[in-house]
Order: structure tokens, then C-alpha cells, then sequence
């Protein structure tokens, strides 16, 4: 028997989220563990009036790629992707990762020059999403492997994820409509502000975080369950960046975990990069293309439901308390149009703890935000 939940999870997506309308054609891209939930949806869109279709993703398939493709295969662009991607009028990604490390020991260059090689994808993406002329979203279904690196058991993690959204309550989008109208207070008073500015003391034996990035200009998004669900962020596109940054969690990206990232910005770009963990890796993603060393986006995570790091960035850049950054593409409805095959959203945690020394939010020289709490009347945890 499906869990209920799925079937009210895809109402959310479909119903809200996209708003599927009569005739939109609908891309469900999942892999086959996530079965009952691509049913669900596809059923949804049907009620809906729309044109379901489901696109198979498959780890196996990629690393084969990855192991055995030669450098034309690794760099070919598929004209059905991109037919697709140009066609499409709605995208409903279900995140199943059947082995979330199944990229780890796959040469970074090889997954470099594979990110690089689908750009013109992903610029159609962006453009077509900035002109309203695709409306997607992403969410997670909970597998055995995500549970793992929750460090939790699959019925903890299904708990979790289904809290997170909101779908244990008898009306989830009239939830998210509430969590819109907080963060709405708070948009609003980043709209139109010059800079942003993140600080973090020293702590742990690093020089902690000063981040200086430039808004001027740059449009504020309000994210409460649309592109992503769960959600809870506000977003904009960075016009330049100076300073740097230690981020407090791991930087997981294609399977592969980057501990103790610092990136220091000069210019806008990355001009120095180093991690405890995996550097090779960080490097290798940043130097994959022109773009990959700039700033594509600047966020604050409001979602305070979600308190635990669970090496899932669809989670982890949502806590409350947190901001990240993401190094590459920028989405041009924000004001960034950078181009690359990387978005690597990057988490730095601003919540006071033991460990953790907290950190606080300037908005053109004023706190906005102190050790993880926004400081505003009626803006998210208050």
C-alpha cells in the first residue's frame, strides 16, 4: 500500500507548486526506486488536464558514462534533452538516489567535463524559467540511501522529510501560503538594499566568515514551495562579492563530500579555495568553466522546521538560521545571469550553539539578523 502521504505530496507539486493547468505537458524525472511517487504525480497531472510523461534517471547509466565514455561521448549534448528542455511546459524532479556516493571515486575531471558539456541545457532551463515560460520543482523521495546519510533509519528520514513540507498537517498549502506571507516581510526589506554582509568570528582554528555581496540592483526572490519543496529561503543574484567564507557544514555535490570548504572572493570570483577534505574535487569544479568561480547566487535559509544537517542541500541550505551561497550558474529573474554547468549551493551555519559561535546578518550597515534570529517583527521564527 502507497503511503498516503505521497498521494498528498503529489496533489502539493502539481495543485501548488507548478499549478499544472489543462494541456501543459509535464516531465516527472525520478529514478524507478521512486515508482510510487512518479504514479502518484502522474496521476495528479491527469486530473489536473495535463500531458504526463516520465524520464528515467539512473546512476548506473551515469557512471558508466562517466567510467567508459570516451571525450566526444562525454561531451555530447543530446537533441532530445535539449528538445525537451525547450518544449516542456512544467518539470517535477523527484531527487532518489538509490547510492548517494556512486560518484565518489569517478575522476573530478571527467565529472567536470560532463557538467561543462550540458550548459546549453541548463541555460534553456534558466531562460525559459525566467521568461515564465517553464515552471518546474524539486523534491525528495525518501530512499534507504538519503536515510543513511541523514543518519537515520528509512521510516526516521520518511518523517522527516514529510515534517519538513509540511504534509503531516491537514492543509500543507495553506501552510506554505502562511510561511510566504513571513518571508514576504523580510523580501521585502532586502529589496532594494546595496550589500549583504555575513560575519562569523574566528573559531575551530579558522578566520571565521566575512562576506561582502553586492545587491545593488539584484531582484529578491520569496521561495515557500514552488521551485523547491520543501522550501523556505530567500534568494537573490549576486552583482559582486569580496572577503571570505568558512562553511560551517560539508559541501556535498555529485556524491562527494567537501569538508572545512573556505573560499576566499576578490573581484567577484573565487581566488582562493581550500578544504580539509576532498580539495582535489573543489578545484576540479571550479576550474570546469568560465563561470564556475563566480557567485550565482546569495540566499538566507528561513525554514525553521528544519533544524538537523542531513547532507541533502534541498534540506540543509533551507535551515533556519543559515545562509548559503551557490558558486556558478545564477538565475536571471534574480539579476545573475552567470553562466556555467555548475550551481553548488554552499551552507554557512549562523546559529549560536557550543560548537558554533553564531554569526549576524548586515543589510547596508544594519543587523538584520543575530546569532540565527531574525530580528524583525513578523519576519520567519518570530
Amino acid at each position: 500500500m502507497r503511503d498516503p502521504r505521497l498521494d498528498k505530496l503529489a496533489d502539493v507539486l502539481v495543485g501548488y507548486s507548478t499549478a499544472v493547468r489543462k494541456g501543459d505537458l509535464v516531465n516527472i524525472n525520478a529514478e524507478a526506486v521512486a515508482l510510487p511517487l512518479v504514479e502518484a504525480v502522474y496521476r495528479s497531472v491527469l486530473r489536473a488536464g495535463g500531458h504526463p510523461f516520465w524520464t528515467p534517471k539512473c546512476e548506473a547509466l551515469h557512471e558508466a558514462l562517466l567510467i567508459e565514455g570516451t571525450e566526444e561521448q562525454l561531451a555530447y549534448v543530446s537533441p532530445l534533452d535539449l528538445e525537451r528542455v525547450g518544449t516542456i511546459d512544467v518539470h517535477i524532479g523527484l531527487w532518489s538516489e538509490v547510492n548517494t556516493r556512486y560518484l565518489s571515486r569517478v575522476d573530478p575531471a571527467k565529472i567536470a567535463r560532463q557538467q561543462a558539456a550540458v550548459r546549453p541545457v541548463r541555460k534553456i532551463f534558466m531562460e525559459r524559467e525566467a521568461r515564465h515560460e517553464l515552471r518546474w520543482c524539486g523534491t525528495q523521495f525518501p530512499t534507504a540511501a538519503s536515510a543513511q546519510e541523514a543518519e537515520m533509519s528509512l521510516r526516521q528520514y520518511e518523517d522527516f522529510v514529510f515534517g519538513a513540507g509540511l504534509l503531516d498537517t491537514p492543509d500543507p498549502v495553506a501552510g506554505w501560503r502562511a510561511i510566504r506571507d513571513t518571508q514576504e516581510h523580510l523580501r521585502k526589506r532586502l529589496q532594494g538594499s546595496k550589500e549583504i554582509r555575513f560575519v562569523v568570528p574566528p573559531h575551530n582554528g579558522h578566520d571565521g566568515t566575512d562576506l561582502r555581496v553586492s545587491v545593488d540592483g539584484s531582484t529578491w526572490i520569496n521561495c515557500a514551495g514552488e521551485a523547491n519543496f520543501p522550501d523556505g529561503e530567500v534568494f537573490a543574484g549576486p552583482k559582486g562579492v569580496e572577503g571570505h567564507v568558512n562553511y560551517s557544514f560539508p559541501a556535498v555535490h555529485g556524491g562527494n563530500e567537501v569538508v572545512g570548504t573556505r573560499l576566499k572572493f576578490a573581484g567577484g570570483r573565487v581566488v582562493e579555495a581550500s578544504a580539509v577534505k576532498n580539495e582535489a574535487f573543489l578545484i576540479k569544479m571550479l576550474d570546469q568553466d568560465a563561470g564556475a568561480r563566480t557567485l550565482g547566487e546569495i540566499a538566507l535559509g528561513t525554514n525553521y522546521a528544519i533544524k538537523q544537517f542531513s547532507r541533502n542541500t534541498l534540506f540543509d541550505e533551507k535551515i533556519g538560521g543559515t545562509f548559503h551561497a551557490a558558486v556558478g550558474a545564477g538565475y536571471p529573474e534574480s539579476g545573475n545571469s552567470n553562466d556555467s554547468g555548475l550551481h553548488w549551493d554552499m551552507v554557512c551555519d549562523l546559529r549560536k550553539s557550543a560548537t558554533n559561535p553564531g554569526g549576524e546578518v548586515f543589510v547596508d550597515g544594519e543587523v538584520i539578523s543575530r546569532d540565527g534570529k531574525f530580528l524583525g517583527a513578523g519576519w520567519p521564527g518570530n
